[in-house]
């Protein structure tokens, strides 16, 4: 198979035994020719991997943080890998909108967000909150009315990390941000979990900012927040990007690889970013969230906004309706058995680094 022309794509030299875990991993599966690059045999001592340990995570620190406890739950409608599928937040037994009624702060004092998981680490459909929906439930998206499935570009799975959004943030599109001189990209701004968890989609995780990244996607800002899920092992010794760096090796640098790359299989140019491709610190991530909270503070107020703003938050231009709210999962077919998704979906592709 080629991906532009007669270009094949393949990933530079990647380290032999990871490659042949890899292979193992995807026997049986239909990929794209599965070769090996050649590359220098190296020697890793055992010391230099980093060994993560229950122990070092401080149950005394996290519960000195004191954060809301709300009870959120999901109900599942329709068929999962179709377009019909819908995931709704409840909180209670009561129907609600994610995106604009749960609180961007978990514990306002120590910055701890509320994530909304859309995406499950290793997973390949592209789901994401129906902003144009009452009720913002979580849905496939879709191109020309096909469900959308993420590419695997070697050696990532899918989502090489737990996906999602803040709530209450917004990015404008109306607004042109001084650091990419590009316009917002319309949507929450978006989360990349990276502990060792694999949440569910629909799962509200309390995280703390660690770093943010400028993507320029087809010419819009579309930031992307580094972040860590507040009960992860690790969580009380990762504060800021240098400390990804110390406990999290690669990490960042292969998440500015994949942002670069993964629309190349569709037909589409490298991402760009900001700031020459750099995570910025947790300092700045911490702006940028809270100025898109601004944002979104202003978008429920207006009176012709051109997304959904029901919501049960106190002065939002459009209250939600409870009843209304209540019944929106029954107006969707029952949850059914997940359709199967097309072979393709679990091809394989390799980036040579011409584009």
């Amino acid at each position: 198979m080629s991906l532009v022309g007669n270009k094949s794509i393949r990933f530079l030299s990647f380290h032999p035994e990871l490659y042949h875990q890899f292979r193992a991993l995807l026997i049986g599966t239909r990929c794209i020719k599965l070769h090996q690059s050649p590359v220098k045999q190296r020697h890793i001592l055992p010391s230099t991997f980093i060994n993560i340990k229950r122990s070092t995570f401080s149950r005394r620190n996290n519960t000195d943080i004191k954060m809301t406890c709300e009870k959120y739950s999901i109900e599942e409608r329709g068929q999962l890998n179709t377009l019909s599928y819908r995931i709704f937040i409840k909180q209670g037994e009561h129907v609600i909108n994610p995106w604009h009624d749960i609180p961007l702060f978990a514990c306002e004092n120590s910055k701890i967000y509320n994530m909304i998981v859309e995406i499950p680490r290793f997973s390949n459909a592209k789901m994401e909150m129906a902003t144009k929906e009452a009720g913002a439930p979580i849905k496939q998206d879709e191109k020309k009315g096909i469900p959308r499935f993420v590419h695997n570009i070697f050696p990532f799975r899918g989502y090489p990390w737990n996906y999602g959004a803040l709530s209450q943030t917004w990015e404008d599109p109306n607004h042109i941000d001084n650091h990419t001189n590009a316009k917002g990209d319309n949507d929450p701004i978006d989360v990349i979990e990276i502990g060792s968890k694999q949440h569910k989609a629909g799962d509200v995780v309390k995280v703390k900012a660690l770093g943010i990244v400028a993507l320029l996607d087809e010419g819009e800002t579309d930031w992307k927040v580094l972040a860590i899920d507040v009960t992860d092992p690790m969580a009380s010794q990762v504060n800021d990007v240098e400390d990804v760096e110390k406990f999290f090796p690669g990490v960042i640098a292969h998440s500015i690889q994949w942002f670069t790359v993964y629309k190349v299989p569709a037909g589409k140019p490298l991402n760009k970013f900001a700031f020459d491709g750099k995570c910025q610190n947790a300092a700045f991530a911490h702006k940028i969230i809270a100025e898109t909270h601004e944002f979104w503070k202003a978008l429920i107020k207006e009176k012709s906004p051109s997304l959904n703003t029901e919501c049960f938050e106190a002065g939002a231009a459009f209250e939600a309706d409870r009843t209304k709210f209540d019944s929106l999962p029954g107006s969707h077919a029952p949850l059914h058995v997940p359709a199967v998704y097309s072979p393709s979906v679990d091809d394989v592709f390799y980036y040579n680094g011409s584009n």
